[in-house]
């Protein structure tokens, strides 16, 4: 089976955490969307928890150096947008079980 470049990029977005909770940024539900471009240019769209996150200055940065180092990725570009506003609905389910909620 062929892994997507897509599929490459969630997991290493996988591997960043927001510090304050133990769960992985991709199952938190803090990425809104992945666009790759035709020179597998890419934009990550991402929230996060809170507008006065602690992670604010490095989550960003951690998901752009992730992402740039997957093989076939040209470039990376996050944008952090804040509509719509995070929850804890948009967590994935085994997140939800990890946490208790």
């Amino acid at each position: 089976m062929t892994v997507t470049l897509r599929e490459k990029i969630i997991e290493a977005l996988k591997t960043c955490y927001d510090p304050e909770i133990p769960i992985d940024i991709w199952e938190l539900g803090l990425i809104y969307d992945i666009a790759i471009g035709d020179a597998n240019d890419v934009t990550i769209t991402m929230t996060l928890t809170t507008p006065h996150c602690p992670a604010a200055e490095t989550l960003p940065a951690d998901v752009e150096t992730k992402v740039s180092a997957v093989e076939g990725v040209a470039s990376v570009k996050v944008d952090i947008t804040w509509e719509p506003a995070w929850s804890p609905q948009l967590m994935s389910e085994a997140a939800r079980l990890e946490l208790n909620l």
